[in-house]
């Protein structure tokens, strides 16, 4: 890239809590963030938001009448803005564009409403704009009195690196000067867990962590989902609050096969992370976020694509799915938002049933993937 981007800010709701500090230690140790509900009729592994994040979107909720009308998905990433946005000292004279997007989008109002509409044979009147995609965005602007673009997408699993790719694009352009990204799920339902038994990758396991992200020789598919939101202020320049830096990014796609289809060496990821690498040396890259979602199929081409770039001498690989679950849209930033920590804490934060790999050196520069149903790969490549 050829003018840097400073990430000035990062919040997050998450199953790991919403304080910075409290986050960290959640991922200092080895138990996940799991429980059952009995969700689809049946017992179900879910990774919800905890008492006090819940609390605060309760708060939140009451905070303006038209709020309580609105889905946990807008509400998630309203709360994470409303924090990023103080930390980066954004003030409602700053003209910055938010592009904030969701791989299901209102899926529990949708649902609810849907049911009624079924049960009544009448929609109710705000049934339709509480349920817009672009719901999540143009009403963080409304909250935040923003003036800027606003931007909402659905880019499956990948769609919050797919927000950040896009907030570089604006920044690079000169358009504006700064832009406020991420994503955000809300998926815990019937419907969607029944969606993802369909497709026979939801995880059944009993095990102590029963979902396996990155273990490479697991025989079931093993995803669990979780729920949150994540966002960052980024900034053109090298800016003295920076938490991190975007040094590279990249972006591939692949030709569809089948509906959730990637090739066996992830072709895509290879692409993704080769344009983000372009002007680094391999060797420099101290640790990857993977993706590696649990499924068989997901962590194993993902692994694949990663030794085909980078040969024997492996980085650091590590993902945070085994603790949090799949949160689709908002997963890209939740793993940067780890990736960030690992630097700020030079401290390797392992799989604790993988393969154990030994930090060597200092933590300096971490590439995080995201790829989505149809292989529509992004890599970020972060900087100190």
């Amino acid at each position: 890239m050829s003018q840097i981007i400073s990430i000035t800010a990062l919040s997050s709701i998450s199953p790991l809590g919403n304080d910075p500090k409290l986050i960290w230690e959640h991922y200092l140790n080895d138990q996940h963030c799991f429980t059952q509900k009995n969700i689809d009729k049946a017992p179900t592994f879910v990774a919800p938001l905890n008492g006090d994040s819940i609390a605060k979107i309760e708060v939140l909720k009451h905070s303006d009448p038209k709020y309580k009308f609105l889905d946990n998905s807008v509400l998630y990433a309203m709360e994470a803005s409303r924090k990023a946005v103080e930390q980066a000292a954004w003030t409602t004279d700053d003209v910055f564009g938010i592009n904030i997007g969701s791989s299901r989008g209102a899926t529990e109002l949708f649902e609810k409403h849907h049911q009624e509409y079924l049960e009544t044979g009448k929609a109710q009147t705000l049934a339709s704009p509480t349920t817009t995609l672009g719901n999540i965005s143009s009403w963080i602007a409304h909250d935040l009195q923003s003036s800027g673009p606003e931007i909402s997408h659905s880019i499956t699993c990948s769609t919050a690196l797919h927000a950040v790719l896009n907030g570089v694009a604006w920044l690079k352009s000169g358009m504006v000067d700064k832009f406020l990204v991420g994503g955000s799920e809300a998926p815990l339902t019937d419907f969607t867990i029944a969606q993802m038994r369909a497709l026979k990758i939801y995880s059944r396991s009993d095990d102590a962590y029963p979902n396996r992200a990155l273990d490479l020789e697991k025989t079931q598919n093993t995803m669990i989902l979780g729920e949150g939101a994540a966002v960052c202020c980024l900034e053109i320049g090298k800016k003295e609050n920076a938490l991190a830096f975007i040094e590279g990014i990249g972006y591939a796609t692949e030709v569809l096969e089948h509906n959730i289809s990637i090739s066996a060496e992830a072709t895509c990821f290879q692409k993704s992370m080769k344009m983000a690498l372009k002007d680094t040396e391999l060797s420099d890259v101290d640790a990857i976020v993977m993706h590696a979602p649990g499924t068989i199929k997901g962590d194993l081409t993902e692994y694949r694509a990663i030794q085909k770039v980078f040969g024997e001498s492996l980085p650091l690989l590590t993902t945070n799915k085994w603790k949090i679950g799949h949160t689709f849209g908002a997963s890209g930033l939740l793993s940067l938002e780890l990736a960030i920590m690992m630097m700020q804490h030079n401290t390797f934060i392992s799989v604790p049933f993988a393969k154990a790999q030994k930090q060597i050196k200092p933590i300096k520069k971490v590439l995080v993937n995201a790829v989505g149903f149809g292989g529509n790969a992004v890599s970020v490549l972060l900087s100190l």
